[in-house]
């Protein structure tokens, strides 16, 4: 298995579209759209051989602000640390930035402190769609 950020191994769309299906995210989203995303923003994948088996991305101003986003393990590999050495490359290419925030489920939250991120009872989430 080997992780590496976008710029050592480009993540095409379709591998990411393949990885959203398996484990069920995004059905909604077209290959010309995840395209764009991929070129606008700091990721980092996993593949075992020629598959890609996790993938995590960043949205950031490039200074002072990142959000991670999208950190998702094929089905058959979660709990196998594959999660945690995406993480850790993607806070390793955001370590020049000065904050970095992600949302999680509950349940994840330990999984996150891992990686040295602190839970914040004194944020809340908001959203408008």
């Amino acid at each position: 298995m080997e992780v590496m950020s976008f710029t050592e191994r480009p993540i095409k769309a379709n591998e990411l579209m393949k990885l959203y299906s398996d484990v069920g995210w995004w059905e909604e989203r077209k290959e010309q759209d995840i395209e764009k995303m991929l070129k606008q923003e700091i990721s980092v994948g996993a593949w075992k051989g020629d598959v890609l088996i996790g993938f995590a991305r960043a949205v950031s101003d490039g200074d002072f602000r990142a959000y991670i986003e999208d950190v998702v393990i094929h089905k058959e590999f979660q709990k196998s640390n594959i999660g945690t050495k995406i993480v850790s490359q993607l806070v390793k290419e955001l370590s020049h930035i000065d904050v970095i925030s992600l949302f999680c489920e509950e349940d994840l939250i330990p999984f996150y402190e891992k990686n040295e991120f602190k839970y914040s009872k004194s944020q809340f989430v908001m959203h408008k769609k």
